[in-house]
């Protein structure tokens, strides 16, 4: 199942005693469902999977499909720098129900080209869920190259990726590489990056795995909706209109802005997790007159 428009790569929220805001989380999934986006990101990274445990992992995999209630697609952070781990995941996220699977390149061992495709060759054989390969490279530390992303996209259940490279020639490649392979219609590319998003979509990506959209979904998406009629100076419009909270959110490592700037927002975020620390005041008060400046305050 592929996508097209807004998937938002969710935050998880925390109480005060460090266990996942269940009532908080669903709150969040409803906000950004009546806010016009078209999927929602479970246990991604933006949701700090690096730092919830397995059980907690499931649970909110569990709890977006069940809130959700196939309003809109539910797409399942499955990866790991193990691919025993990442297809554990993948396999529950399929008896879960999960629409989709999102299955990062592993983290530190930096694979080979060869060993990312034997990775993933290994979730496709073993699974019949849909995958998303999650290719952040400043993040990993591995950059998968065109030619590995078009021996995955061949592969039965790959269905698209989220490229977070900033590199917009790589996007072209990519998008020319597919449609000659035959293989565009099956493989979607979807942006990785707010601040990318219009030129990669002009380039043929479908949609955005989207981080402000926590904040500002309802622009985003509209954002996202013009390119996808081709009414680009519409999109160019709003791209501009949202540039600074682009920026912002990343002032610090991601989720640290943006878990703050949901705070401001009285929307349910709590702390972040260690090795993650808060934000800086300084920056506190960049993201405040941001959100001013975008009338969300």
């Amino acid at each position: 199942m592929n996508f097209e428009g807004t998937g938002v790569a969710m935050i998880t929220p925390f109480t005060e005693n460090n266990e996942i805001d269940e009532e908080g989380y669903r709150e969040n999934i409803n906000f950004l469902i009546e806010n016009g986006v078209d999927a929602l990101l479970a246990a991604g990274t933006t949701g700090e999977s690096a730092t919830i445990t397995i059980p907690e992992h499931k649970m909110l995999i569990d709890t977006l499909i069940d809130e959700v209630a196939g309003r809109v697609a539910t797409i399942a952070g499955a990866g790991s720098n193990s691919t025993k781990e990442a297809l554990e995941l993948v396999q529950y996220a399929e008896s879960a129900g999960a629409d989709t699977a999102l299955v990062i390149t592993p983290y530190y061992n930096k694979p080979q080209s060869h060993g990312l495709i034997e990775h993933y060759k290994t979730v496709n054989n073993n699974s019949d869920i849909p995958i998303i390969v999650y290719n952040v490279p400043s993040r990993t530390g591995t950059d998968i190259d065109v030619e590995t992303i078009v021996s995955v996209a061949e592969l039965d259940n790959l269905v698209g990726i989220k490229e977070a490279n900033p590199d917009m020639d790589k996007t072209a490649q990519i998008q020319k590489t597919l449609i000659e392979a035959e293989l565009d219609d099956k493989f979607a590319v979807y942006s990785g990056n707010d601040n990318l998003t219009l030129p990669m979509m002009s380039l043929g990506a479908k949609g955005v795995f989207s981080v402000i959209a926590n904040i500002d979904p309802f622009r985003i998406s509209q954002m996202v909706n013009n390119c996808l009629d081709g009414s680009y100076e519409k999109a160019m419009d709003l791209h501009y209109e949202l540039y600074d909270l682009m920026k912002i959110l990343f002032i610090e490592s991601n989720p640290v802005p943006t878990k703050e700037a949901l705070k401001m927002l009285n929307r349910p975020a709590g702390h972040i997790r260690l090795p993650l620390a808060p934000l800086k005041d300084e920056n506190r008060t960049k993201i405040q007159k941001t959100l001013e400046k975008l009338d969300l305050l």
